[in-house]
C-alpha cells in the first residue's frame, strides 16, 4: 500500500509518498517541494552491541550530481566525499531528532537523506527535518514525537516561509528551525544585525508554520505507524548503583563546589579509584557503571547549587561572564592576529588577504561561483587535554567554522571597496566552553588588526539552561561541563545595534518562546559587556594593511580595448603576469584589479596595462613603431593594437620621393596625432613636431639615409641623359 498526501508552505506545495519505494527500510519517504526532491531512509539494528551505553546515531545527508544536471568532475567522474554544505544539511537534520530517542535506546541507528532532483530555486535542506520525523514515526523504532523545519526569511520588513535562492539575496534573516507542536526544538541562522523582538517574532511566526506540518504529518503517520519495538534499555546495576552512592556522594558535593577544572578533573578520577576499590578492583564493566554513578551524580549537585544558591562550577553566578584578555599582532609576518581568551577558552585568530585567484570555487548542485570570504575553525585535542585520533576535518569544526563565518560576514567591506579574497582561521589552544564564540571574538579583532575596514566589531556568547521542572536558570558564558550537564546551548554573536548569527542546541524535547527571549536579553547584555572590553584593545580598523599582504590597484579601460589586454589567446594578459608577478583581473565593464605582493610589481603591471589600453588623444606625441610601409605614407603603430598613417607629405617639411629612403618596418618614431577620422582612422604627423623633439638617433640616421647611393634602375628621363632627379 502507498500513499500520496500534499500540503501547501510557503506558496508552494510539500507532498509526500509513503510506500512506494524502499520498503526493507525500518522507514522511507519521499518528500518533493517545488521540483526539489528527497529521499530519507532510516534503518536501526535489532540486537544491541555489547558494551555500547549510549545512542550510535549516525545523520548522513547526501546530494547526487545529477539531481542538479551535472556530470561530477574529477578521473573518476563520482560523487566523493560530502561536501561543507551536505555535512550542516545532516547537522541541522541530527540535532532536533536525536534528544527524542528515548533514554537508554543503545542500538544503532542511521538516518540517510537523499536529494533526487534540484530545481535551483528550493533548498533541498529544509526538507530533512521533516522527513525523518516521519520516517522515523512510521517505522518501529521508538522515537518520542512528531516535529518538522521551516526556513523562515524577512523581506521588505514581511516574514516569508521556506524562502527561495531569489528571496534569500534580498532577506535580513535565514533562519532555520525546527519543533512540535508545542515547542522548538532547534534553531540556527543568521541575520543583518536583528533585534531581539525580530527574531522572536520570526520563531512565533515560523513555530505557526511547523504547527501546520507537524499536523499533516500526524495524518501520514496514523494510516502508515507500526507497534513500537521491544528493546532491552541499558540499566544499570541497582545495588551497585546503591554502593556508589553511598561511597561517593559526600565527595561529590564537596567537588561540585570546586573552581577549577584540572583539579576538579583529577579529584573525580581519585573519587572512580577509591570507590572502585571498594566494589570490585579489576572489572572493566563494573567501572564503567562507576563513572556513570559518579556523573549522575555530579550532575544533580552542579545543578542544584546553581537553581538553589545560583552558584556555578567556577564560583561565578548566573549572568557573570569569565575574565578576558584581548591580544593583537602576535604573528609578525601574519597579515592580521589576535589571542583572545575567556576564562580556559583561548582562540588565535588569524587573517590572510589574498587576490581574486583565491577565491573559493562553489559547486554544488543548486548554486555555482565564488566565495570570496571563508573561515576556518580548527580544534585540536590538546585544546582539552585529550588524546584523540585525527582523520581530518570533523562536522563539529565545519560546524563551528559556518557559525563564525556568518557571525562576521554582515560586517565586512563590499568587494568594489575591499577588492581582497579574505581568509580567517581561528586554532583553538584551549577550550572550556563556546569556542566558537570566541572564535568570532578573535576574528573580528584580527580582522580590524589587519586593517580590513569593517564596519563594526562582533562579539559572541554562549547561552545555557538548567530546568528542573517548573524551576529554571539561563547561564550567561556557560563552561563545557555546564554545556554536558545543562540543558541547552544557545549561542549569539553581534554588534552593539543586533544578531547577526545564532544557533541553539537542546538536550530536552523543545523550550518555549518566553525561555529564549529571557536568554536572548541575558545574551545581549554579555555581548554588549564583551564588545566593551574588545574596544579598549582596538575601536577601528588599522588604518594601514600589513606590508606582507599583496597590493591592489584599481584602473579603468575603455570596453573596447580590453580584447587589447586580453590579447590573442589571452596572450598578452600572460606576458604581463610573467613579467612583473602580478595578478590581473578583467571585468566586462572594463575593471582591471592588479593584485601584486609588492608596490613596484603592482607599478610594473599598472604601467603595462595602461600602455595597452590607452586611447588614441588628438595632439599628443607618441613614440611608434612602423608596421608598413607604402608608396603614400608608413602605418606606425603608436598603441599596441592601434596604428595611424603618416602621410609621405608629413614626414618632413621637404619632399620626400620614397618613404624607404627614410624608414624600414621595425623602426620607431615620434609622430603626433593630428586628428581622428570620423571612421577611427588616424592621421599622424612627424612633421609637426619641432625638430628638438627628435633624437639626435634620429638626425643622424636621417642625414646618413639621405646621403647613401642609390642603385640605378635603368629610369632615364625624356630631354637628356642626366639621370634621376634629387
Amino acid at each position: 500500500m502507498s500513499l500520496f498526501k500534499e500540503i501547501e508552505v510557503g506558496g508552494r506545495k510539500l507532498k509526500v509518498v509513503v510506500g512506494k519505494t524502499t520498503r526493507q527500510a525500518d522507514g522511507a519517504v519521499w518528500v518533493q517541494y517545488g521540483d526539489a526532491v528527497m529521499h530519507m531512509a532510516v534503518v536501526s539494528e535489532k540486537e544491541r552491541k555489547e558494551g555500547l551505553d549510549f545512542l550510535p546515531l549516525t545523520v548522513d545527508y547526501r546530494e547526487r550530481d545529477y539531481a542538479g544536471g551535472k556530470i561530477p568532475g574529477g578521473f573518476f567522474k563520482r560523487e566523493g566525499r560530502p561536501q561543507e554544505k551536505e555535512i550542516l544539511s545532516a547537522r541541522i537534520i541530527d540535532r532536533p531528532i536525536r534528544p527524542l530517542f528515548p533514554e537508554g535506546y543503545a542500538y544503532e541507528t542511521q538516518v540517510m537523506a537523499l536529494v533526487l532532483s534540484a530545481d535551483q530555486e528550493n533548498d533541498a535542506d529544509i526538507l530533512g527535518v521533516t522527513a525523518a520525523s516521519i520516517a522515523l514515526n512510521i517505522s518501529d523504532i521508538p522515537f518520542k514525537d512528531v516535529i518538522a523545519s521551516v526556513r523562515i526569511g524577512l523581506v521588505d520588513g514581511k516574514f516569508i516561509v521556506n524562502p527561495t535562492y531569489t528571496d534569500l539575496d534580498k532577506t535580513r534573516l535565514d533562519l532555520v528551525m525546527a519543533g512540535s507542536q508545542n515547542e522548538i526544538a532547534m534553531v540556527e541562522g543568521h541575520a543583518e544585525e536583528l533585534s531581539n523582538k525580530e527574531l522572536i517574532d520570526a520563531l512565533a511566526f515560523g513555530h505557526e508554520e511547523i504547527r501546520k506540518i507537524v499536523a499533516f504529518e500526524r495524518e501520514i503517520i496514523a494510516e502508515f505507524s507500526k507497534p513500537t519495538r521491544e528493546f532491552t534499555p541499558v540499566v544499570m546495576d541497582k545495588d551497585l548503583e546503591k554502593r556508589v552512592i553511598e561511597l561517593a556522594k559526600t565527595e561529590v558535593v564537596e567537588i561540585a563546589r570546586i573552581v577549577e577544572k584540572s583539579e576538579r578533573k583529577n579529584r573525580i578520577t581519585d573519587l572512580v579509584a577509591k570507590v572502585m576499590k571498594e566494589v570490585s578492583e579489576d572489572d572493566p564493566e563494573k567501572e564503567k557503571d562507576v563513572k556513570a554513578v559518579v556523573k549522575d551524580l555530579m550532575k544533580y549537585e552542579v545543578r542544584q547549587n546553581i537553581l538553589n544558591d545560583n552558584v556555578r562550577l567556577d564560583g561565578r553566578c548566573s549572568t557573570d561572564i569569565r575574565s578576558i584578555e584581548c591580544e593583537l599582532g602576535l604573528l609578525p609576518r601574519v597579515h592580521g592576529s589576535s589571542l583572545f581568551t575567556r576564562g580556559q577558552t583561548q582562540a588565535l585568530g588569524t587573517v590572510t588577504l589574498g587576490t581574486r585567484l583565491d577565491e573559493k570555487r562553489i559547486d554544488s548542485i543548486d548554486l555555482s561561483g565564488f566565495q570570496k570570504y571563508m573561515l576556518h575553525y580548527n580544534f585540536p585535542p590538546y585544546s582539552t587535554g585529550e588524546v584523540k585520533n585525527r582523520f581530518g576535518v570533523t562536522r563539529r569544526e565545519v560546524g563551528h567554522g559556518k557559525l563564525a563565518e556568518r557571525a562576521l560576514e554582515p560586517v565586512l567591506p563590499d568587494w568594489d571597496d575591499f577588492p581582497y579574497t579574505l581568509r580567517i582561521v581561528s586554532e583553538i589552544l584551549e577550550s572550556n566552553g563556546s569556542s566558537s564564540m570566541a572564535t568570532v571574538c578573535a576574528g573580528s579583532l584580527a580582522l580590524m588588526d589587519a586593517g580590513v575596514p569593517v564596519r563594526k566589531p562582533v562579539a559572541g556568547i554562549a547561552m545555557g539552561l538548567i530546568m528542573e521542572g517548573d524551576r529554571h536558570r539561563i547561564l550567561t558564558d556557560i563552561l563545557g561541563d555546564e554545556d554536558h550537564l545543562g540543558d541547552m546551548d544557545f549561542k549569539v554573536a553581534g554588534t552593539r545595534d543586533g544578531i547577526t548569527a545564532f544557533q541553539m542546541d537542546i538536550k530536552i524535547e523543545g523550550i518555549s518562546a518566553e525561555l529564549m527571549a529571557e536568554a536572548l536579553t541575558q545574551a545581549e547584555d554579555a555581548r554588549l559587556q564583551i564588545l566593551d572590553i574588545m574596544d579598549k584593545t582596538i575601536d577601528h580598523p588599522s588604518a594601514t594593511l600589513s606590508s606582507y599582504a599583496p597590493k591592489f590597484i584599481v584602473l579603468k579601460i575603455p570596453v573596447d580595448r580590453i580584447g587589447a589586454l586580453i590579447g590573442p589567446g589571452g596572450k598578452m594578459i600572460r606576458e604581463i603576469v610573467s613579467e612583473t608577478g602580478a595578478t590581473i583581473d578583467v571585468e566586462d565593464d572594463g575593471t582591471v584589479r592588479i593584485g601584486a605582493a609588492d608596490q613596484a610589481s603592482g607599478d610594473a603591471a599598472k604601467k603595462r596595462v595602461q600602455e595597452l589600453t590607452a586611447v588614441p588623444e588628438v595632439d599628443k606625441v607618441y613614440e611608434g613603431t612602423i608596421k608598413r610601409i607604402m608608396d603614400f605614407g608608413a602605418f606606425v603603430e603608436i598603441i599596441p593594437g592601434i596604428e595611424g598613417l603618416m602621410h609621405i607629405s608629413q614626414i618632413e617639411h621637404r619632399r620626400i620621393d620614397r618613404v624607404s629612403d627614410l624608414f624600414e618596418v621595425g623602426d620607431t618614431v615620434k609622430v603626433k596625432l593630428l586628428k581622428v577620422e570620423p571612421d577611427g582612422k588616424l592621421d599622424l604627423s612627424r612633421k609637426a613636431l619641432l625638430p628638438d623633439d627628435r633624437s639626435e638617433e634620429e638626425k643622424e640616421r636621417d642625414a646618413a639615409r639621405q646621403n647613401r647611393p642609390r642603385r640605378d634602375n635603368g629610369f632615364r628621363p625624356r630631354g637628356g641623359g642626366r639621370g634621376p632627379r634629387r
